[in-house]
């Protein structure tokens, strides 16, 4: 490609991403959802202008990596161990029952292979901890019961997601099941998240110091997108995706992060707020490349919409990713029907981490482009439709939601 003409693709993918973020975000939906449009409205799907090549791939393959390191860097673990078994409960409910779900719909419904299977039941796991704080902080809930419920749970289903991730990929990657590689992965997984916190806090310190002393700005940017990739480059080497190294970087970094058994990570707080703040443009730059890239690789008008297959698979996956999440927080005890209801809910936006299973599943050629087509439909869906009835519910049930409010005292009704 011309260095013209990838100009002129890259202007086209920022600009389109920015505008229909914002009007996405004016219609009161997740921004991930305009980001996506865009990349169908420049794409194959309707206008044609730009393909998904290699250069805008390796594009997104940064923003992946920094997207899973700003989910990493705003974990809150100690969120879980506040919320207690109650989000724990939540988590693991709604994080096996649409993974058998899927799993079912795909293996034993529709007869897929048994790797497409566990890739479909993968990809309605996922819980986007970041549109779900998102619409629990417009509805004002963030800081209620059932809203410390929802972010604990989230942040663990954030963890168990990854740690799946890995599996998949390590199963693509082998062409088949192995046990052996199974556990294998998880043993180099669990060394490498023991290990990386003690050399991010290490590395962490070495750049505190070295941007203390430095005469020239933009030293903390530099050197954190340095270890983001180097980590990255680790977790290549131990056989899991790239973005699990983007991961465990972010999760290293946060000021919210501790060590298992107590062993805290003394952090500089004032230091921990910089990297937010100076890593946040860069992330804001290169993320949008990953999801107008999702809309640039899907291909509309090469999927037989009158097939049945394809609205069947929707419509029961659709089915498995609500059902699935509602039945995990229906496994709570001691809690009233609607704050069931309104929990299940807050848990079954997929929005990123979604779109990056079903993704890696059309990358590795394991998922055709009529189920990639349905994973996308029922991960925009899924995104799209909780916000509008949560906000619904707690207008239908007002008397179990006006309660008062942890910061301020008092009763606040939605």
């Amino acid at each position: 490609m011309q260095a013209h003409i990838f100009f002129f693709h890259l202007l086209l993918i920022l600009l389109t991403a920015r505008l229909f973020a914002e009007i996405a975000s004016r219609m009161r939906m997740p921004s991930v959802i305009g980001e996506i449009m865009a990349g169908i409205l420049i794409g194959p799907s309707i206008l044609g202008i730009i393909e998904h090549d290699e250069t805008i791939r390796l594009l997104a393959e940064i923003g992946i990596i920094l997207l899973l390191f700003e989910v990493g860097l705003k974990t809150d673990a100690r969120r879980l161990l506040e919320a207690g078994s109650k989000s724990t409960v939540v988590a693991i409910g709604g994080f096996i029952m649409p993974f058998l779900l899927g799993f079912l719909v795909a293996y034993a419904l529709l007869d897929m292979g048994l790797l497409v299977s566990l890739f479909v039941g993968g990809t309605l796991t996922a819980t986007s901890i970041g549109i779900t704080v998102r619409v629990l902080s417009d509805l004002g809930r963030q800081h209620h019961r059932e809203g410390q419920i929802v972010l604990g749970a989230a942040v663990l289903d954030d963890i168990l997601g990854v740690l799946l991730l890995a599996m998949i990929y390590e199963f693509s990657i082998g062409g088949g099941i192995s046990l052996i590689n199974a556990s294998k992965v998880l043993l180099f997984i669990s060394i490498f998240f023991i290990l990386a916190p003690l050399a991010a806090m290490i590395m962490s310190r070495l750049i505190r110091k070295l941007d203390n002393i430095s005469e020239t700005p933009g030293l903390i940017p530099t050197t954190i997108v340095s270890l983001v990739l180097f980590f990255a480059l680790l977790a290549h080497y131990i056989g899991a995706p790239e973005l699990l190294g983007g991961f465990a970087a972010g999760l290293a970094l946060s000021r919210r992060f501790f060590l298992p058994f107590g062993v805290a990570i003394k952090t500089d707080k004032k230091f921990a707020r910089a990297i937010e703040h100076q890593m946040s443009p860069v992330i804001s730059l290169f993320t949008p490349i990953f999801f107008v890239s999702v809309g640039l690789s899907l291909n509309l008008q090469e999927i037989h919409w009158d097939s049945v297959f394809v609205w069947g698979l929707t419509g029961a996956l659709l089915i498995a990713a609500v059902v699935g999440k509602l039945a995990g927080a229906f496994l709570l005890r001691g809690e009233k029907l609607p704050h069931r209801i309104m929990i299940g809910l807050a848990m079954i936006p997929r929005g990123e981490v979604g779109i990056v299973f079903a993704e890696l599943g059309r990358v590795s050629g394991i998922c055709c482009n009529e189920v990639y087509a349905s994973l996308i439909l029922v991960i925009l869906l899924t995104t799209m439709l909780p916000p509008f009835l949560m906000r619904w519910i707690y207008r239908r049930w007002p008397d179990y939601y006006e309660e008062k409010s942890p910061a301020t005292g008092s009763a606040r009704q939605i």
